[in-house]
C-alpha cells in the first residue's frame, strides 16, 4: 500500500545552505526529524476520520479535533516543514523584491523594522515553535509565534514565511544563540521570490500530501 504522505526531497543539496544551516544540520532535520513526522502520520491517519483527505483538511481539522492531537502534531509539523524548506535557497538572503518590499513597509513601516520584528518574535516563543510572517484577510502582513506544530493555517491565517525554533533545527550550528540563527535565517536563507509568491493568497494556500 502506498504512503498517504511522503517526505519530500530538498529543493537543493543538504549541503547547499552552508554554513549557515550546516550538513549535519540538514541531515538530521529533514532525514530524521521531518522523516518522523510523515511516518507518524501514515502510522495515525489510515483507519482515522482523516483518512483520504488532502494535508492542508488533515492540518485544519485535527487542530479542530481535541481528540486528534496526535494527528495534528504530525500533520502540522509536515505541513511546515514542506514550506520550510521551500522558503530557503543556497545564496539565500539580499534583496526583497518590490511588491514584497512595498507590503513590509507599509505593515511594519520598514524592512529593517519587519526583521527585527520577526527575530524578536522568534526569540519569545518559549520552548519549541515557529515564528511566522503572515498576510491576513484585510491585506496587512503580520507576525505571529506558534508552540510545537502550530501554523497559521490552523488559525485560519495564510502563512509567508516561517523560521523552525525547535532546538533540532539550530543547536548543532547556533547552541543556544537562537538570535543568530534567526538573523542567519533572513540574510542568507531565506528565499524572497518564493515568499512574494505567495502574496494575494490569503484566502490560504494547498501543500501536497
Amino acid at each position: 500500500m502506498t504512503a498517504a504522505f511522503v517526505l519530500p526531497d530538498l529543493p537543493y543539496a543538504p549541503d547547499a545552505l552552508g554554513p549557515a544551516m550546516s550538513l549535519e544540520t540538514m541531515t538530521l532535520h529533514h532525514g530524521k526529524h521531518h522523516a518522523a513526522y510523515v511516518a507518524k502520520l501514515n502510522e495515525l491517519v489510515p483507519g482515522s476520520a482523516f483518512a483520504g483527505l488532502q494535508l492542508d483538511e488533515v492540518v485544519r481539522k485535527s487542530f479542530a479535533d481535541p481528540q486528534a492531537q496526535a494527528i495534528f502534531n504530525n500533520a502540522g509539523q509536515h505541513w511546515n516543514h514542506i514550506h520550510f524548506w521551500s522558503w530557503m535557497k543556497p545564496g539565500g538572503g539580499g534583496a526583497v523584491p518590490g511588491a514584497l518590499e512595498r507590503r513590509l513597509i507599509d505593515s511594519f513601516g520598514s524592512v529593517e523594522a519587519f526583521r527585527d520584528g520577526f527575530v524578536k518574535e522568534g526569540v519569545a516563543q518559549f520552548g519549541s515553535g515557529w515564528v511566522w510572517l503572515t498576510e491576513e484577510a484585510d491585506g496587512r502582513l503580520a507576525l505571529m509565534r506558534t508552540p510545537n506544530g502550530e501554523n497559521p493555517l490552523a488559525h485560519g491565517r495564510h502563512a509567508l514565511l516561517g523560521c523552525d525554533v525547535w532546538e533540532h533545527a539550530y543547536y548543532v550550528d547556533y547552541r543556544n544563540r537562537r538570535p543568530d540563527y534567526l538573523a542567519a535565517f533572513l540574510e542568507q536563507l531565506v528565499d524572497w521570490e518564493s515568499v512574494a509568491a505567495r502574496l494575494g493568497q490569503a484566502s490560504g494556500a494547498t501543500a501536497a500530501g
